[in-house]
């Protein structure tokens, strides 16, 4: 049998960064449950990070194009060892170790510090040895399997579908699934799947492997990272994919991940249009397009749907404590509004008072008492405040002293070391700005706050959906939403309705899912329900949207 992505063939076409990219598919079939790259600037000896039963793997990969690899590998792994407080260390290597490195080894050894070498051979018989299948891979659910077969039927006799899930509902566990069922009836077909950003295509391809017998090849297309072939399935960023398909290479089969982003006209419009003879399918959880342009129109009616409320009801996605905290609420605004027609900009400034940041740090604190085994993310409005929130939190309480930020700014490694130490519970608090609005997947996550943020629709969704996903041992989520923006109230009072709605019409269901959503003063949240019930489309509305309120607030 050969050898796959782990032959010697791949292994040496793939370079030193390919590599690091095949052991990495690797360590998801020998059953890993976390693993990221961390290769780069400042890695401290690491390449890879993994953890499997709660220990900690350091993994360093040696790429040679002819002969052994000498002692520098063993000596960048002894320092990360200490680094990354590692359980287990392996030095990786597509040819063989000298013998100053053997030497070294031994030393090591001898001290009680082991570090194991996955030489070519053995990455040979590892190949060999590890399933057809990541054994992880996911058992569909009633819905999933529905949605699939949704997709497939729609392809057949359309060659478009849409898919639109809520975030943890596993939409990209749907696509998977229906390329593996295409793959299984035709092993050659070639196979597209396309985003719009670098770091989500990287997600992507990872989490094809959990569908992909491992004889199926992915390949990673960005712009940093051009693939010797496009063999297999080609995962790539949408500029990156236009250059291969301009060039005259051509897909039979289509995924485009977040389908939010295709618009009338632009690259995935031209994209699309170059690839008009292939099956196409898009999967979202949020189709909403800030310039109206509706996706159906390329996609078709949706295959198959299912939002947040739909999801919670029926116990796919966690339950929810959702507080909204108003005591910042003017009042005096909230009676002026009724005769003032204020756009939401102005509204918004005049009717959310400044919260101060000790007041959240104290609201945080008694949630996080009250959640078990709390893992937290805040989401803040800038990198600035994102800084300083998290500078805050660690000298606030000893068990947030390593509390930390994320964000565009930090180094891709960085970010990758950090969730890692999140998924370990060694990080248990991270305040960040988007870095999780798309493609990251942090089931943990128990405890979300929103700290004086506006944004639309959309990301108030996928935000929130980084919270739903359903953990081993997680109760609920809990949510502190500190709102600034009337939209937000107009979105969660949306979301509570339709909860109601779903338990109305499912009696033999009513409250078995157990989230609520509440007001931190009732009464002031039964007025603000009376007072923007009949404001249509708040919730998506434009900042310079002018509104007017019933006059009858409910405000004496």
């Amino acid at each position: 049998m050969s050898e796959g992505f782990l032959s010697a063939e791949e292994l040496l076409a793939g370079g030193p960064r390919g590599l690091t990219h095949v052991v990495e598919r690797a360590l998801w079939h020998m059953g890993f449950s976390d693993v990221r790259v961390v290769d780069g600037a400042g890695d401290e000896g690491a390449d890879l990070l993994a953890v499997r039963d709660r220990e900690q793997w350091v993994l360093q990969c040696k790429w040679s194009s002819r002969g052994a690899v000498g002692r520098e590998g063993v000596d960048d792994l002894e320092r990360a060892r200490t680094r990354y407080r590692a359980d287990k260390c392996v030095l990786v290597t597509n040819t063989s170790v000298n013998g100053p490195a053997t030497q070294r080894l031994e030393a090591l050894g001898s001290i009680g510090v082991a570090i194991r070498v996955w030489d070519g051979p053995t990455l040979a018989q590892l190949w060999q040895r590890i399933p057809d299948r990541v054994p992880a891979r996911y058992a569909l659910r009633d819905y999933q399997a529905a949605a699939a077969d949704a997709i497939e039927a729609d392809l057949a006799s359309n060659g478009t579908a849409l898919l639109i899930l809520a975030t943890g509902l596993g939409k990209t566990v749907v696509g998977g699934e229906t390329i593996d069922r295409v793959l299984r009836r035709r092993r050659n077909v070639r196979v597209l799947v396309v985003a719009h950003m670098k770091d989500l295509v990287e997600q992507l391809e990872r989490a094809m492997w959990r569908h992909l017998d491992k004889r199926v090849p992915t390949r990673l297309l960005t712009g940093d990272n051009k693939p010797h072939a496009h063999d297999g399935v080609l995962v790539g960023t949408v500029e990156s994919v236009l250059g291969a398909v301009r060039s005259g290479w051509r897909p039979d089969l289509v995924m485009v991940d977040e389908t939010h982003h295709v618009a009338e006209q632009g690259r995935f419009a031209e994209l699309l249009d170059l690839c008009g003879d292939a099956l196409t399918f898009g999967v979202t959880a949020t189709p909403w397009r800030g310039d109206k342009f509706d996706i159906t129109t390329r996609f078709g009616p949706p295959s198959f749907s299912m939002g947040i409320a739909e999801g919670m009801h029926a116990g796919y996605l966690s339950a929810v404590d959702y507080r909204l905290f108003v005591d910042n609420v003017d009042w005096d605004t909230v009676k002026e509004a009724s005769q003032h027609g204020y756009s939401i900009k102005e509204l918004n400034r005049k009717l959310f008072l400044p919260q101060r940041d000790e007041e959240i740090v104290e609201r945080l604190r008694d949630a996080w008492r009250a959640t078990r085994d709390p893992r937290a993310i805040l989401f803040c409005q800038t990198i600035e405040h994102a800084e300083r929130m998290a500078a805050l939190l660690a000298g606030a309480d000893q068990e947030w002293r390593s509390a930390s930020f994320l964000h565009s700014g930090l180094s891709r490694q960085r970010r990758q070391v950090l969730l890692n130490e999140f998924r370990l519970g060694r990080v248990p608090i991270i305040t960040c700005v988007d870095v999780f609005n798309e493609g990251v997947d942090v089931p943990d996550v128990n405890l979300i706050a929103f700290l004086r943020v506006t944004h639309s629709r959309r990301i108030f969704v996928q935000q929130l959906g980084r919270g739903l996903r359903l953990s081993p041992g997680k109760e609920a989520l809990r949510v502190l939403d500190f709102v600034t923006d009337i939209r937000r109230v107009a979105a969660t009072l949306d979301l509570r309705r339709s909860l109601d709605a779903a338990e109305t019409e499912d009696l033999t269901l009513s409250r078995r899912h157990g989230s609520r959503i509440s007001f931190s003063d009732e009464t002031a949240g039964a007025l603000l329900d009376h007072w923007i019930k009949d404001a249509a489309s708040l919730e998506t509305a434009a900042d310079e949207v002018r509104l007017q309120f019933p006059a009858d607030g409910g405000v004496d």
